[in-house]
């Protein structure tokens, strides 16, 4: 059993604590963490330093994730346990670190000297690489000159393995025709069993095959063992039937890494046949290249000095109601609150963590506006457009909640407007041919688009571009349109036939988390961010702005 010391019980939100098992996520994240200037509890000595690292599991709650070892006679440790813990972009995930000068053998924390705490996110962490912050003891009192650093390092091999195959002269298996051959490969796991790793597309009627190039993770191809054996078979498909056997070869991954140069070739077996005396081999297959790459990861990217700019884009079109009306998606409630607001907190939450300065540009559209009241479908929120930055998440809200009132709603839904907007700020950020900016805009709207195929030209430059949209339905409109954008069912393409470099919209209509947990909408239309940014990058072939070192678990 966990035993919560009485300091990290309660922070300034009144948190309790619960023990509940955390879910599992393929990404995981390492940090380190050190202290500095301590306060000293201890008399005739200095204080014996330990670290807790907590996870608030939600609805105030906190589980312990680990502990550091204790370092004696010391008031600026660092510390070698380095806690592991699952992240997710799509989360704002809190953490606790409280420090304790321990004096005796017992796993309770309550009976040992806090020395302070530290609160803040992971995503805080992964987008600094090194947060530093001051230690605190209770309701935020400084714990002296006391101050800890945490650094996040992910824990993951990025390596991937890329072959080029081909083979020329195979056996011919189908009666009325050559074979239709593909290859697989397999791992040798660690009870002599043969683990399939990849298999190739089918090539039909064809003895002499070219392969398309592909890639495997290296911990997937041979568990990042180079001599691994490692088996390739090569077969005829067969639409009826099991597929025949035409031959195989075994080897390793450093064997196939002589292709690194130049192509390295394989004679073909096949077991049943290789007994007769007049039998050579199957058909030759022939790796044309093999190489090791490195394929950097959304946390690569982030911790290599990636900013993400958030935008927000909000409807001010007639179809919402007059504000002044509960009946209206724009009425904020007496406790505050409207879809556009929740959708704002919940999505920009997330998002702020990984942009340094915290300003974010906040456009309407859709309204007529002062002093003139022409429609106007990109006015910065807060009526300044040269400088249309607002200062937080906060900030935002708090421009949305003055402009309100200020402007008429009118119409026509017109995106491309907006979308074109961020498209300026991502180009020019394209032109520094780094992995520096990304920016991610947020559109809340409440009904059916009128310039989709303007919106839609727009979203295929767009994919080109650094950039990634959200759009959030509000109210009980159809949002077929919206749906057509997202492009999941198909590749978007403009009006002009061209299609979309990547795929980068997210869809997700706010009715459908109404009931849910806030945490829930972020999560649906955050998820797709990271696969996004890393297909821009890896699109263009930029690496990180400072690339990682590997690191292995």
């Amino acid at each position: 059993m966990v035993i919560l010391p009485k300091e990290l019980r309660q922070s300034t939100s009144g948190y309790s604590f619960t023990n509940i098992t955390m879910a599992h996520c393929v990404t995981k994240v390492q940090l380190s963490i050190s202290c500095t200037d301590l306060l000293d509890k201890d008399i005739g000595s200095k204080s014996d330093p330990l670290c807790v690292v907590l996870q608030s599991v939600g609805d105030g709650k906190w589980a312990e994730l680990s502990r550091t070892e204790k370092i004696n006679n010391c008031q600026s440790p660092e510390f070698s346990t380095k806690p592991v813990i699952d992240y997710y972009f799509e989360k704002v995930q809190s953490i606790k670190f409280g420090i304790y000068d321990i004096d005796n053998k017992s796993v309770d924390l309550n009976d040992d000297d806090f020395l302070g705490g530290y609160e803040c996110s992971l995503g805080q962490i992964v987008s600094n690489k090194t947060l530093k912050g001051p230690l605190a003891l209770k309701k935020g009192k400084p714990a002296g000159k006391g101050m800890i650093s945490i650094t996040a390092e992910e824990l993951k091999d990025t390596r991937v393995v890329n072959l080029e195959v081909e083979a020329r002269n195979l056996d011919k298996k189908d009666f009325l025709g050559k074979s239709d051959p593909f290859l697989e490969f397999f791992k040798q796991g660690d009870g002599g069993n043969w683990q399939l790793v990849y298999r190739s597309e089918v090539i039909k009627n064809n003895l002499n095959p070219v392969w398309k190039k592909f890639s495997v993770p290296l911990q997937t191809f041979c568990g990042g063992d180079m001599n691994k054996p490692i088996k390739v078979t090569v077969s005829d498909h067969d639409d009826s039937s099991t597929s025949d056997l035409i031959g195989e070869f075994e080897c390793t991954t450093a064997k196939l890494l002589g292709a690194q140069e130049n192509p390295v070739e394989f004679e073909c077996i096949n077991p049943k046949k290789k007994s007769k005396k007049s039998y050579k081999n199957s058909g030759v297959v022939r790796v044309k290249s093999c190489k090791i790459d490195v394929e950097y990861s959304f946390l690569d990217y982030v911790m290599g000095g990636c900013q993400i700019n958030f935008t927000v884009g909000i409807d001010f079109t007639g179809s919402n109601g007059d504000p002044k009306s509960p009946d209206s998606l724009h009425f904020i409630s007496p406790n505050g609150v409207n879809e556009y607001l929740t959708a704002i907190w919940c999505v920009g939450n997330v998002i702020q963590d990984y942009d340094t300065d915290k300003l974010f540009p906040a456009f309407g559209f859709g309204a007529q506006i002062p002093p003139n009241w022409q429609v106007s479908h990109e006015f910065a929120l807060n009526f300044n457009p040269s400088n249309p930055y607002c200062t937080g998440i906060k900030g935002v809200v708090d421009s949305y909640r003055q402009a309100l009132p200020q402007v008429r709603l009118y119409g026509p839904t017109n995106f491309s407007p907006i979308v074109n907007q961020i498209i300026r700020f991502a180009s020019g950020a394209a032109q520094q041919k780094n992995a520096s900016q990304y920016f991610v805009l947020l559109i809340i709207t409440d009904g059916e688009i009128t310039d989709l195929n303007e919106t839609r030209n727009a979203i295929v430059q767009a994919s080109k571009l650094p950039m990634s949209i959200i759009i959030i339905g509000v109210g009980n409109a159809d949002f077929k349109a919206m749906e057509f954008l997202d492009g999941d069912n198909g590749v978007l393409k403009s009006m002009g036939g061209e299609t979309a470099a990547r795929d980068i919209v997210q869809f997700v209509p706010f009715r459908q988390y109404q009931n849910a947990p806030r945490e829930a909408l972020a999560q649906a239309v955050l998820a797709e961010v990271p696969k996004q940014l890393v297909s821009y990058f890896k699109l263009l072939g930029l690496s990180p702005v400072k690339p990682p070192q590997q690191t292995t678990t």
